[in-house]
């Protein structure tokens, strides 16, 4: 597919070896930068508030009125939210940068149904990874046409609100259309908002949800989570 030259002088290209950390680390943060925003929104919710004033309770009335212990057994508890959001997203981090990310190249550039590619500035005359995005050709498990799945969707904070989440999705959506794929999957977290605006506003819909996830059902229920199943129906191209 040919590079493309966007507005702010950022070049959207295929992966390439010299990318490998920088686009590891822009994988990571994106993804960890949700434990805080998850953490806010699991603990502000009424049966987790009401929990933890059960704890300080608890803790206080069995400490013989001690303070310190009520707020022992009530930081006990607030503790084991954060850990639980905490691990949802580390977790993932690990989990992925131990397969597909581990060899990016091998993994997305070996087939000519997956892709990787990169969003690149030059910022002080040193170019810097902004952006990432990939997708992998599947088959679907009835049979019929090949789908892609988006994978791996990351805009560094420098670049949000300039529409070159847009442009990475668009990156895809071409490429899936050329391939001759009959949609575009992805998954997501209920807490990534500005992602699932983004993706409703490329076109996606909601078709699922729950989604099976790699963390056990008790951290999604105390995260208090959904993940997302979302898709696209393509068009064909019309030279096809």
């Amino acid at each position: 597919m040919a590079e493309q030259l966007h507005p702010m002088h950022i070049l959207i290209r295929k992966f390439q070896p010299s990318d490998h950390e920088a686009v590891r680390a822009l994988f990571r943060d994106g993804i960890q930068e949700h434990i805080i925003p998850s953490f806010t929104h699991a603990i502000s919710q009424p049966l987790h508030i009401t929990v933890t004033l059960c704890f300080f309770t608890v803790g206080y009335i069995l400490g013989g009125g001690s303070v310190v212990l009520a707020l022992l057994a009530g930081g006990l508890w607030i503790g084991l939210l954060y850990y639980c959001c905490y691990e949802f997203y580390a977790g993932y981090v690990r989990s992925k940068l131990n397969t597909d990310m581990r060899d990016i190249a091998g993994f997305y550039l070996s087939s000519p149904d997956n892709c990787f590619w990169v969003a690149e500035a030059e910022i002080n005359g040193q170019p810097q990874n902004m952006g990432i995005v990939a997708v992998e050709g599947k088959e679907p498990p009835d049979g019929g046409q090949k789908c892609g799945e988006l994978f791996r969707m990351s805009v560094s904070s420098a670049s949000r609100h300039t529409g070159l989440g847009s442009q990475l999705g668009q990156m895809v959506v071409n490429f899936c259309k050329e391939r001759g794929f009959s949609k575009i999957v992805l998954h997501t977290s209920s807490t990534q908002s500005a992602a699932v605006a983004l993706y409703y506003k490329m076109g996606f819909k909601l078709v699922q949800t729950p989604e099976q996830a790699e963390a056990p059902w008790w951290v999604l229920w105390l995260v208090r989570v959904s993940l997302l199943r979302m898709e696209k129906i393509l068009q064909p191209c019309k030279d096809m």
